[in-house]
């Protein structure tokens, strides 16, 4: 059985020093925000740990944001936004225009590192025409095997996307807006 996280949910922002004076930088902080909010709730918290048991998919954790994030504007499954590249059918969890850019939100699981979901959320960013900002949701601890420890999917996935964010090694993307759950 899958513990439950932490009261307040883990959160960083990884973003280049000339995202913040971006256009579209105001809204994209407050829409980290609200979120940020909605998976601190109590109500919210329950629908998570209640989804975040064994051989669940990451969809019982998109239930429990769902509402919040069609109340600001995010489309789920949107298509077409990787028009040109292979695999054509390519789509975020939910995306958002933001004024000329937007953003992706990915709801990652258990196979965030071994599978380098994470990795790949950030190149669909990359090459998304229309975002340039990544919303990254993923367990706080993450336990395949009750008698192993449990990893710290959170603090992995910030090391390894905080490398992008090192001037030598910007891609596009302006942002990841890490949430654990």
């Amino acid at each position: 059985m899958t513990e439950p996280s932490p009261a307040a949910p883990s959160f960083t922002v990884l973003a280049k020093e000339t995202a913040v004076s971006s256009p579209e930088w105001g809204r994209v902080e407050e829409l980290a925000s609200g979120l940020r909010d909605h998976i601190a709730l109590a109500e919210t918290r329950a629908l998570v740990v209640e989804a975040n048991q064994p051989s669940l998919a990451s969809t019982g954790v998109q239930a429990a944001i769902t509402p919040f994030l069609a109340s600001c504007g995010f489309q789920s499954e949107a298509k077409g936004l990787f028009a040109g590249y292979e695999p054509r059918n390519l789509r975020p969890d939910f995306y958002l225009p933001v004024g000329g850019s937007g953003v992706l939100l990915e709801v990652e699981r258990g196979k965030t590192i071994d599978n380098n979901m994470d990795l790949l959320d950030l190149w669909k960013t990359h090459i998304c025409r229309g975002a340039d900002h990544l919303f990254l949701l993923v367990r706080t601890e993450y336990r395949s095997n009750p008698a192993q420890p449990a990893r710290s999917l959170f603090r992995a996935v910030e090391a390894r996307l905080s490398t992008f964010f090192e001037p030598a090694n910007h891609t596009n993307v302006e942002s990841v807006f890490l949430f654990g759950y």
